[in-house]
């Protein structure tokens, strides 16, 4: 695995909620990233990182807070109702493929507008889980059209697939790829503990 801090990349994270998470990746996706960055320096953007490699631990975390904010959010619904809503968008820690190093969670920042780009279900880094999430929801605004055709375009390019649910979620070579491909199996399987980095 490689972190991409540090890398020479000219990309912007997003703070994750894990304490000291290095964005890690395996290294063909490593150079994958390196191009796509390279790509949106010409025009003036960056790609934004959100997640890449999560653990258990992690995943946990971020299920937690998600089951914590429905709770708050639908103090009527039953905890069963609500992780059906929760595993909509978000899969318990067992079953993400971003236990695997093959998952990129990406956004694009545009550095003439200062802003992060609109996607339509987002306000800046921050995203409203709902159905509009679908890569190509057609009740989004030609904007936000456009700026979904530019990131899925740019990973399409290096071979991941977009999430069938989450625009910014994109998978190479693990289960949810070789399932979109047509691919008799995965070639990155679940990485469980700190991995080293090289």
């Amino acid at each position: 695995m490689k972190s991409l801090l540090g890398a020479g990349f000219n990309l912007v994270y997003e703070p994750s909620m894990k304490e000291n998470y290095r964005y890690l990746v395996r290294e063909p996706i490593f150079e994958k990233i390196g191009r796509i960055s390279r790509a949106l320096d010409e025009d003036h953007k960056r790609l934004i990182i959100r997640s890449v490699w999560r653990s258990f631990d992690h995943q946990k975390m971020l299920w937690d807070e998600c089951v914590a904010l429905q709770l708050k959010k639908h103090p009527d619904m039953g905890i069963d109702e609500i992780h059906s809503i929760v595993s909509y968008f978000i899969a318990p820690e067992k079953e993400s493929t971003h236990t695997t190093g093959g998952a990129v969670d990406a956004l694009i920042y545009d550095l003439k507008a200062d802003c992060v780009m609109d996607f339509g279900t987002n306000d800046g880094l921050k995203i409203d889980l709902n159905k509009k999430c679908y890569p190509y929801h057609p009740e989004v605004s030609t904007e936000a059209k456009e700026n979904r055709a530019l990131l899925i375009g740019l990973f399409e390019a290096e071979d991941f697939v977009v999430d069938l649910k989450e625009y910014w979620h994109f998978d190479f070579g693990n289960a949810g790829w070789a399932l979109e491909k047509g691919k008799d199996e995965a070639f990155y399987g679940i990485i469980e503990g700190e991995p080293e980095i090289v």
